[in-house]
């Protein structure tokens, strides 16, 4: 183990905080951006909104307002954004990061209500212009940077997309769990960490 800060060290008030800092200065935890995007006026599209505050407040991190998208506030070993939709301009963004979690609602009847997979580099055609999925931003950023961080999405079953702001009770009840999907993905290194 590479000599630690003894003075952070003492201040470390948990274990939990000192296997933080241990993972940390082993290189185990990588380093992780969390993209939330939807909607906030459509209801449980916005769900990624809320879900990404939940993750903001575990890590220490202050919330997100509903015009700030989080993108100014990056340099933590887990950063967490929210935006309206995935943009190609987001490469840039995602050079720096060993890991990118995706979270998004769905409205598939087949998925479960939570569901984390892994996201791998695809080009995917979309019948929509201005729609990106993770699989093609994370094979734009290999094509053009030859790099490929680990991908994942956490997605939450939307029942309510009409104009407004705010969740379904349904929607609701998911974000603490995704959260903890989240964290989950933060916490062990592996291959199989989507569960």
């Amino acid at each position: 183990m590479r000599e630690l800060d003894r003075t952070f060290c003492k201040q470390a008030n948990s274990a939990v905080r000192l296997l933080a800092v241990y993972r940390y200065y082993e290189g185990l935890m990588p380093r992780t951006l969390v993209i939330g995007y939807g909607n906030l006026d459509r209801a449980d599209d916005g769900v990624a909104y809320y879900v990404i505050n939940s993750l903001r407040r575990r890590l220490g991190q202050e919330p997100l307002l509903e015009d700030n998208t989080g993108l100014e506030d990056l340099g933590a070993q887990t950063d967490a954004i929210f935006l309206t939709q995935l943009v190609p301009e987001l490469i840039d963004t995602l050079i720096d990061y060993d890991q990118v979690i995706f979270v998004d609602a769905h409205v598939c009847e087949d998925v479960p209500d939570l569901h984390c997979t892994p996201v791998l580099p695809a080009y995917v055609p979309s019948a929509f212009t201005h729609h990106m999925p993770p699989g093609m931003l994370l094979a734009l950023l290999q094509a053009l940077h030859d790099r490929e961080p680990a991908g994942y999405i956490v997605s939450i079953h939307g029942h309510d997309f009409d104009f407004r702001r705010g969740l379904s009770p349904a929607a609701e009840m998911l974000v603490a769990p995704a959260t903890e999907s989240i964290l989950q993905l933060l916490r062990q290194p592996g291959e199989d960490r989507c569960h």
